[in-house]
């Protein structure tokens, strides 16, 4: 189980990515105060924990309503994931957010009380995005009864409450990292990610092809 665990924390760990949310994060609430701040990072968290609980336990289901077969959606997940990857190595996710932020910021300029951040682009966006959505699908069919599927669910706990930490601390962690070591990091979570990424595509192709019936 310590392994499914592990495995399930470092994939949902780099689609989320908290250290790349804590910048942006950042520039969005550089207006408000410091309990203002931690409290929309908690309800962010709190709403992208539901939502990602949605999919984990009932995206299957929709996925049969919607006639999808989960072999399939293993290779769109993995493709999906590999784009998000490639866009993490070149540096272009980070932009896109960094475009959401400022947009973000330049509607609150107009007004002015403090914007709340949490459910938009934080919560969706950022968090419980296409990315991580799809992810904690494919974890959760991957995995063999309740006990495995109690530890893909945990994993997914424990990267959110990082993820919480790290936006909680989103000022003074990015003063001490810098924006250079937050480069490195990113990229190397995306050539990890890209890994991953192609394992679920082949899975995905694996079991197609053992289903398919031999002429």
């Amino acid at each position: 189980m310590l392994d499914l665990f592990l495995s399930a924390f470092v994939t949902l760990f780099v689609v989320i990515d908290p250290p790349g949310c804590a910048p942006i994060y950042a520039g969005l609430v550089g207006d408000a105060t410091q309990r203002q701040a931690i409290t929309m990072a908690f309800r962010a968290c709190v709403i992208a924990t539901i939502i990602l609980l949605v999919f984990a336990l009932f995206g299957e289901d929709l996925l049969g309503a919607l006639h999808i077969e989960l072999n399939s959606f293993r290779v769109a997940g993995g493709i999906m994931l590999f784009v998000i990857a490639l866009d993490m190595v070149f540096e272009k996710r980070t932009q896109r957010r960094e475009e959401r932020a400022e947009k973000v910021r330049a509607e609150n300029a107009q007004t002015p009380e403090v914007e709340d951040v949490s459910v938009f682009p934080m919560a969706m966006p950022m968090i419980a995005g296409p990315g991580s959505i799809a992810t904690i699908m494919l974890l959760t069919s991957r995995a063999q009864g309740t006990e495995q599927t109690l530890t893909v669910l945990a994993a997914m706990v424990a990267v959110l409450a990082l993820t919480f930490v790290a936006l909680a601390a989103a000022g003074p962690l990015m003063k001490l990292l810098g924006k250079r070591v937050e480069a490195v990091i990113t990229r190397l979570l995306g050539v990890l990610l890209a890994a991953l990424a192609a394992q679920y595509v082949i899975d995905g192709i694996k079991a197609v092809l053992v289903q398919a019936p031999v002429v």
